[in-house]
């Protein structure tokens, strides 16, 4: 393990992963589909008592596999939250102080907007709590409240799927991180079959890790993350990603992203039991993106281009780089704290360029244990690039 890597925190939430390697996600990802429960119910079914959400009146389904009970109690996520905040049109910033300070009056304002359109419906996803389906009631995590449309595209599928379309592009790369959060799942993929040499981009530039040196170590990697949402939070993408060798800094380009929405037809009412057909289809296209994007991104005219467009910006001189910075994070909506440590990471970088901040960015995203902020702030670091390089 590199001291990059092992500098790195560690998610220890149950049901999360950062940093993890391929077969760890995947044994994670087996043991929530057996606890997984989705089901389409009207307004009239769901309630709030003591701040969690109780199901009720929702016909048990048969499957293969014997009875599957939707009824039960289930203690929101804060992506629940977020649904119910979006579905019921409640401001969000109020739900969580009256989560936090006033449970009953919670309850109170769930219960009565429910009342008024008994018969909307919604799609429930869940996960069972430690009784097995066809026991009685008991408690569960309410993970997301979306649309009766909204359209399932499991991670573990998914992460299947692209894994063919990998395999079918016949180019080797290797699986170099896996991220996975009550929102969404992160797998980073490298090619360093694929690299391009960029010298006067990193000229100067020093690992804020290991001081390992950008000049003797200029090659840039070809690569990309797919990442998906189970819970509505955004599309399934595959987004082109250059990694630094010198630092493992990830530079991802999300303006030639690829996605697949999750927006499908209404949903009949109670236990979603997903047809093959529908998941085949589905599964397949998500295949076929792959295959494009392992051709379209793990190329070196893809990434020597990409390179060339951002050399002019990041070579700029700083005549003042704390204000660059500090103009940055304000543009970008940065925290204080996260300022501050991309400063630090700047200062190590030794680069007073614009290059220099969108480095400091990529290499502060490394450092952070929630995957989801890190994947936000190194999608920041091309934007950050362009405010920067105004100082120069």
């Amino acid at each position: 393990m590199t001291q990059q890597f092992a500098e790195r925190a560690m998610s220890t939430e149950p049901d999360s992963a950062r940093n993890a390697n391929l077969n760890d996600l995947y044994a994670l990802l087996e043991s929530q589909q057996a606890r997984k429960l989705d089901v389409v119910l009207p307004a009239s079914a769901m309630r709030a008592q003591q701040g969690q959400i109780v199901v009720q009146g929702v016909e048990a389904m048969i499957t293969d596999t014997g009875v599957t009970r939707a009824d039960g109690i289930y203690r929101p996520t804060a992506v629940a939250d977020e649904g119910i905040a979006d579905k019921l049109r409640i401001p969000i910033a109020y739900l969580r102080r009256m989560r936090t300070e006033n449970v009953p009056l919670l309850d109170s304002n769930i219960n009565e907007w429910l009342r008024q359109e008994p018969e909307r419906r919604f799609m429930l996803r869940a996960f069972r709590g430690e009784q097995p389906p066809e026991a009685a009631p008991g408690e569960g995590v309410a993970r997301a409240l979306l649309s009766d449309s909204y359209k399932r595209i499991d991670n573990a599928d998914l992460l299947f799927a692209a894994l063919e379309g990998v395999q079918n592009s016949g180019h080797p790369v290797q699986i170099t991180g896996c991220d996975l959060t009550n929102r969404r799942m992160y797998v980073r993929v490298e090619s360093e079959l694929v690299a391009v040499q960029a010298r006067e981009l990193l000229r100067g530039y020093r690992s804020p890790f290991n001081g390992a040196s950008g000049d003797e170590l200029p090659l840039v990697s070809a690569g990309f993350v797919i990442s998906n949402s189970e819970v509505g939070a955004g599309a399934c993408t595959i987004t082109p990603r250059a990694v630094f060798q010198v630092c493992t800094n990830g530079l991802t380009v999300a303006k030639d992203v690829m996605r697949a929405v999750h927006l499908g037809g209404k949903q009949d009412e109670g236990v979603i039991s997903w047809s093959d057909e529908t998941q085949t289809r589905t599964l397949a296209l998500i295949t076929s993106k792959v295959t494009d994007a392992v051709r379209t991104f793990l190329s070196e005219d893809y990434v020597r281009t990409k390179v060339a467009e951002i050399e002019t910006a990041a070579g700029k001189e700083l005549a003042e780089p704390t204000k660059a910075i500090e103009d940055v994070t304000k543009a970008l909506s940065i925290s204080a704290e996260t300022k501050d440590l991309i400063l630090s990471h700047f200062v190590r970088g030794g680069q007073m360029t614009a290059g220099g901040v969108m480095q400091a960015v990529t290499s502060a995203a490394q450092t952070l244990s929630d995957a989801d902020q890190a994947a936000a702030l190194e999608a920041h670091a091309l934007p950050a690039l362009t405010v920067a390089a105004q100082h120069g």
